[in-house]
């Protein structure tokens, strides 16, 4: 009997035991999963929170890039009038050094370097050793036929005036049609018409006005009519300008080295303003030599201005 009880006694212990084991394991088991859902959930807010600070990063990232790009856009809707203010510092200090050069106060003088008759295809050329060389020039150019380039009938060169003015160079009139021969010449009103097409021209293409001319073939090429135009050119807030040294490139010229020579014998004022055309070879092939013989020489290049001594108001 007494055997018997110790037998359900035991019985009992294993059964108490073995619930108790499965009770710590199911505990356990429950505690594990508590902490591996826990540590689900933590990782998951983890997760959540960087996902929520990269998205609020990306979000700063973006408004500050789009903050950039609208600095850049409002920078390039003003460019025009950025290089505007730029181009009259530089030519404030160009009238004082022009001044200084006059009353023989300066070791420098200046040459101002300007192309007829563009754009043209070539010009493109011009525009590239200008920029190597860091030289800023001036393009008095014509309107006629330029819808696509005279030298490259397959190419436009209707952007080559905006590139011009955004390059930093000054574009100037040198009337529409450069009709010498064809009407331009035939009296004051034809020849102002002109000029008045060309600045229109100009306008459009570029947003800049146009106020210096230079006469297709030189002042003395409008003969008789010559004071009648100046009158007119001053009531229209025009300045014009010739000439003092050329390479000969707007006749028979041999040679690029008879060009180049052709230069370096004109040179002789220490306010120079040289004759050059973007359409010729022979001034684009000693173009580079010519601006280092020029600066070699102590000559500041400089494009030109209304208020410069050299144009005639």
């Amino acid at each position: 009997m007494a055997r018997k009880r110790r037998k359900v006694k035991t019985s009992i212990v294993i059964i108490i035991i073995s619930m108790l084991v499965v009770y710590l394991g199911l505990m356990g088991y429950a505690i594990l999963k508590k902490y591996q859902i826990t540590n689900d959930l933590n990782i998951a807010n983890t997760k959540l929170a960087n996902q929520l600070s990269e998205e609020k990063e990306k979000k700063q990232i973006n408004e500050s890039e789009q903050a950039k790009t609208l600095e850049e856009i409002d920078y390039y809707k003003n460019i025009d009038d950025k290089i505007q203010e730029t181009k009259l510092s530089v030519f404030k200090l160009a009238s004082e050094l022009e001044k200084r050069i006059l009353e023989k106060n300066s070791k420098y003088k200046i040459a101002y370097l300007t192309f007829d008759d563009g754009p043209y295809y070539s010009t493109n050329k011009v525009l590239e050793i200008l920029k190597k060389y860091k030289v800023k020039a001036t393009f008095f150019t014509i309107g006629y036929d330029k819808d696509k380039c005279f030298d490259q009938r397959s190419e436009s060169c209707y952007e080559t005036y905006k590139k011009e003015v955004l390059d930093g160079h000054t574009i100037a009139n040198h009337t529409y049609s450069h009709s010498i021969f064809n009407g331009l010449y035939r009296n004051t009103n034809n020849f102002l018409n002109d000029v008045q097409k060309q600045e229109d021209l100009i306008l459009e293409r570029t947003g800049v006005k146009t106020n210096i001319v230079r006469f297709p073939g030189g002042s003395s090429t409008a003969g008789s009519l010559k004071n009648s135009i100046i009158f007119g050119l001053r009531e229209k807030g025009y300045g014009w300008v010739d000439w003092t040294a050329e390479d000969g490139d707007g006749g028979y010229v041999e040679s690029a080295n008879a060009a180049l020579l052709n230069l370096k014998n004109t040179i002789n004022e220490d306010i120079e303003v040289v004759l050059f055309h973007d359409y010729s070879q022979q001034t684009i092939s000693i173009l580079p030599q010519a601006i280092e013989y020029l600066e070699n020489n102590n000559y500041i290049l400089l494009p030109l201005f209304y208020d410069s001594v050299k144009v005639n108001k």
